[in-house]
């Protein structure tokens, strides 16, 4: 299969490696002159991935239109706000028998679109069953070390989400299937917010129980959201739902736990972002699930005060004691 693979940061050019793992011919494309050269030099991605070698094989590309035409699949590995512009630069292509796979995990400030749905906006002259989605529990710092990892695909299609699934299967990395593209999307968009939840509660000095609530109520969040939005319950009890919200509420390699635990700290977010060389997008996804909330008149306790503490000041401490304080409620929404 010929793949071309829109993005070198962590997780493109980890998923570069997979690809090329399993036989594949893959072009990794940047937009960085500078970091393409860096990479063919070194045979090394530095700034993202350093210490994880790159096989000749892997072709390191500037291109885009060329990097693109002609291919199977191409893997959208760009940040979810930067998604829109990239691909518009090849929309123009003939990609009628491409499959077109988005990895990246977020909501659309403006349009409030998810990834999918932005595909479908630029891409408006393909077939709709050939987009698809990689979503799951997937530090690129351990999959490019072949830690094992499970993560899910979906797409539009059952078909399409096989073929994804055949493509990136390994020994240790292990694809599932799931029909269910909305609700894979939102769970791997959302999870990033409560995730910045956690890392503000390490921040400001709570504890295990704390950080647990957070995550067991921040799960019940993303479900009601979902299911409000039309996805089914039972995608947020899966991978991308729950497996995802642990590993980047828990992990050390987690961007978006990272950023909560330096605002949580007393430290001011565009700053944090400002030094990162990665980008978290559970900052700018906080925006949208705001507005969504706003929209579809949806309670969610825990991104509303995620987003208070990151872009109107509020303090960590207070944003706790109000979630603390709120009316009694039964767990699953029974008053």
């Amino acid at each position: 299969m010929k793949v071309t693979v829109l993005g070198a940061g962590s997780w493109g050019t980890t998923l570069g490696l997979v690809l090329l793992g399993n036989g594949h011919d893959v072009n990794l494309w940047t937009y960085k002159a500078e970091q393409a050269a860096l990479m063919k030099e070194k045979r090394e991605n530095p700034a993202f991935l350093p210490g994880i070698f790159l096989p000749p094989g892997l072709k390191i590309v500037t291109d885009i239109e060329i990097a693109s035409t002609g291919r199977t699949m191409i893997v959208a590995a760009v940040p979810s706000q930067f998604l829109r512009s990239v691909i518009t630069r090849i929309a123009h292509l003939d990609l009628e028998r491409t499959i077109i796979c988005n990895v990246a995990k977020g909501i659309e400030n403006d349009s409030l679109m998810t990834m999918s749905e932005v595909m479908l906006d630029v891409f408006q002259h393909e077939k709709k069953e050939n987009l698809a989605i990689l979503s799951g529990p997937s530090h690129a710092e351990e999959v490019s070390k072949q830690i094992p990892t499970a993560v899910v695909a979906s797409s539009y299609k059952m078909k399409t989400a096989k073929i994804v699934q055949e493509a990136f299967l390994t020994p240790y990395f292990r694809v599932y299937v799931n029909e269910d593209i909305r609700g894979v999307e939102l769970g791997g968009a959302l999870k990033n917010v409560i995730a910045v939840a956690a890392g503000i509660s390490d921040g400001a000095g709570f504890g295990d129980n704390t950080k647990a609530a957070i995550m067991t109520r921040g799960i019940y969040e993303i479900t009601n959201l979902g299911v409000k939005l039309g996805a089914q319950p039972r995608t947020f009890a899966g991978l991308s739902g729950v497996g995802d919200l642990i590993v980047t509420c828990m992990s050390r390699h987690s961007r978006n736990r990272y950023v909560g635990e330096q605002v949580g700290k007393g430290r001011k977010l565009e700053d944090v972002l400002r030094e990162m060389v990665m980008v978290a997008e559970g900052a700018a996804t906080a925006r949208s699930a705001l507005e969504i909330e706003k929209k579809f008149s949806i309670e969610l306790p825990i991104i509303t005060e995620v987003y208070k503490v990151l872009f109107e000041g509020k303090d960590p401490q207070q944003a706790t004691r109000d979630l603390m304080t709120r009316g009694a409620k039964g767990e699953t929404g029974a008053h």
